[in-house]
């Protein structure tokens, strides 16, 4: 069968996805860059085909603990937000991962701190991937570089997130959120009836008790601190196998590279740019684009390292914060610099070849 292919923006792209994966429900709140998100939903009215339920809460932290509520009877639910929003609802955010739910949140960045600007950034990577709130927990982090991969990347976090029953976050920026690409779009799938949550989600989901099914308690709160460390156990054990099975990358030009540009989502597209303006001036440069931010690509960079790259150069719309997970893999083997902009202001290629060549390549 012949795919669909359309001409589409970031934001509403990830709305069509969340329709044709099968989404129970999307609870949001407006907010710059990725109102288009919601406002897409609406104005294709899901309800009305599939049954999807799409609202407008009074608020973030109101649209957090809706997805709360659903995702504790095993439905398919998403929400979506920026920067100041995401933080909001940063403490539902960690009961859900204290109940182990799956659900889909997106940050479509913008810069910042506090209300900051309505342009891209990247400034909230230490956010999404060092947890995201209080407690011992992490997202599973997925960093999209096309309107593609938004559009994909939607079906993987709902997969990822019921396979490790954890929050999944696909980290966006305004740049890929209103840029217009072409996009392949998958085909419906139907969402799951009642039976087949209960068939495939019985062992935790709020199903209702009857004479055949027990009942169940969604719950993040043990006061007996002994429990309540078995279970933070439980959770780092599920993170090992995570970061065992689910790292995600891209590599470009590496496979003779002398010096390796590591770069995510919009900032990794400008950085393929200065990779061919290095080999063009006989620079052996090499780009990796990390896929998830969480679990991170530490071991194929550190097996670069060790195969005798001379320098890396981590390119970010921030002022430094992927750069620790890199020297982090390298472990002293090879020098490591970074490279930004922030403030909603983005690098061009020239830019990030400059400061290659001054960082790395022509380092004293």
């Amino acid at each position: 069968m012949k795919k669909e292919v359309r001409l589409m923006k970031g934001n509403e792209v990830l709305a069509e996805a969340a329709i044709r994966c099968g989404a129970d429900g999307y609870f949001g709140y407006p907010i710059t860059p990725q109102s288009e998100v919601m406002e897409t939903l609406m104005e294709l009215k899901p309800w009305e085909t599939t049954g999807m339920v799409v609202l407008q809460a009074e608020s973030e932290i109101a649209a957090i603990n809706m997805v709360y509520g659903a995702a504790g009877t095993g439905k398919k639910v998403l929400t979506s937000s920026s920067s100041p929003g995401v933080s909001l609802m940063s403490e539902c955010f960690s009961y859900m991962a204290g109940a182990e739910l799956p659900c889909v949140v997106i940050n479509v960045t913008r810069g910042g701190p506090g209300l900051g600007t309505i342009q891209p950034s990247q400034s909230d990577y230490f956010q999404a991937t060092k947890g995201g709130a209080h407690g011992d927990f992490h997202f599973i982090v997925l960093a999209p570089a096309s309107v593609q991969d938004m559009h994909d990347f939607v079906f993987d976090a709902f997969d990822l997130a019921f396979k490790y029953r954890n929050p999944v976050m696909i980290l966006s920026d305004g740049v890929i959120g209103q840029m217009m690409e072409k996009v392949v779009l998958a085909d419906q799938r139907p969402r799951r009836t009642e039976a087949e949550i209960l068939a495939a989600e019985k062992d935790w989901a709020l199903t209702g008790k009857t004479a055949d099914r027990n009942e169940h308690i969604i719950t993040s709160l043990e006061l007996d601190p002994y429990a309540q460390e078995r279970f933070n156990n439980k959770l780092i054990e599920k993170y090992a196998r995570i970061r065992e099975n689910e790292v995600r990358y891209e590599e470009y030009m590496t496979e003779d590279a002398d010096y390796i540009i590591v770069a995510f989502g919009s900032a990794s597209r400008i950085c393929s740019m200065t990779v061919d303006m290095a080999r063009a001036a006989g620079h052996k440069v090499g780009l990796i684009r990390p896929v998830t931010l969480y679990p991170f690509p530490t071991k194929v960079l550190h097996e670069l390292a060790e195969r005798g790259v001379k320098g890396f150069l981590s390119a970010e719309l921030n002022h430094g914060q992927m750069v620790e997970d890199v020297r982090q893999a390298v472990n002293g083997l090879a020098p490591v610099e970074h490279f930004g902009r922030s403030g909603g202001a983005v690098f061009s290629p020239d830019e990030v070849y400059q400061a290659l060549l001054t960082k790395i390549i022509n380092r004293k």
